[in-house]
Order: structure tokens, then sequence, then C-alpha cells
């Protein structure tokens, strides 16, 4: 999946939310953020702080990196 936009971060973790059976009050707790920033964060908001939204990426086993427009067939 490339990430284009705020809504795709949010839809890739509840998607990985999902799949690993979590909730979001669980998945929070683990990653050490609050259960409103989580539930923020998936609806895509724009203006959630990048730090935390990499901490509950890297507890569900993701990571971003760069890609070029050509690499992503654009």
């Amino acid at each position: 999946m490339i990430i284009k936009t705020p809504k795709d971060i949010g839809k890739l973790i509840r998607q990985k939310r999902k799949e690993q059976e979590l909730t979001q009050v669980e998945l929070a707790g683990l990653s050490d953020v609050g259960s409103r920033f989580l539930v923020e964060l998936e609806q895509g908001k724009a203006t959630i702080e990048i730090g935390k939204a990499l901490q509950v990426m890297r507890m569900l086993g993701l990571s971003l990196g760069p890609i070029s427009k050509s690499e992503a067939g654009q």
C-alpha cells in the first residue's frame, strides 16, 4: 500500500490492528498513547503527532520508508 494521505495511514493502522485482533484500547496501551489519539489516527486526522503515530506503527510491526514517484509507478 502506498501512503499518500493521513487517511491512508489510518486505514493501514486499523487494518493491521484488526488483523492482530487488538482493540483500540489495547493497542493504545501497548503503544503508550491515549485511546483518543488512536481513534483520531485511525480516522486520518491530519494534525496528529508523527512521533506517536510511529510508536503505534512500530507496535504493529509497520514502518515507513521513502519511495519516489517513479518507484510508485506514477
